[in-house]
């Protein structure tokens, strides 16, 4: 699907009178809601660093971005939105996304054997991929992984990541994709 598909998306599930699963639960619901507006914040205020600004807008071959992701995961809110916008920068990108739970490939793409998401898959013309990052940046994942190790309950390990990724500003999500960019 496309960006603007995912985006409606939101809207076909929290307009839902009688949501599916698992919206039908109200903590993925309230998820949703959340990841949506963090989504529409950060497409109106995140940047774009102009070292990737230059990289991509200077792009000389063609490649596809593979974003493996669900509505309720809230790392993606926080990614998706640079992701496409980093793909809007060069018409030789194509942006498709997939739903982790839905037709999509991640069972080739696990991290540590889970489906974490969001997973973004960089293939070249021919189709092959030239890598695969995601489902956190590094630093994230060392808050998480320490977080975690602390034994935080789950609602405070979600509002150290959304601190994490409120203070970042997608600055490391770019950092990382650049460098493995410029390796290809």
């Amino acid at each position: 699907m496309t960006f603007e598909q995912y985006k409606v998306g939101f809207d076909e599930i929290l307009n839902n009178a009688n949501p599916i699963a698992p919206y039908d639960d109200p903590h993925f619901l309230d998820y949703t809601k959340m990841n949506s507006k963090r989504i529409n914040r950060w497409l109106k205020q995140g940047e774009i660093l102009p070292e990737m600004r230059d990289y991509l807008t200077n792009l000389q071959s063609k490649q596809k971005w593979v974003l493996i992701t669900e509505h309720w995961c809230g790392d993606a809110a926080h990614i998706v939105p640079f992701l496409h916008i980093m793909s809007e920068l060069s018409p030789l990108i194509e942006l498709e996304i997939q739903l982790r739970d839905t037709d999509s490939e991640i069972d080739s793409y696990l991290t540590n054997g889970s489906k974490s998401v969001p997973v973004l898959i960089v293939r070249d013309e021919a189709g092959k991929d030239l890598f695969v990052w995601g489902p956190r940046p590094k630093a994230c994942q060392a808050v998480f992984d320490s977080e975690k190790a602390a034994g935080a309950e789950m609602e405070d390990l979600k509002v150290a990541l959304q601190n994490w990724y409120n203070h970042d500003k997608g600055n490391l999500i770019q950092v990382e994709i650049l460098e493995l960019l410029k390796k290809v």
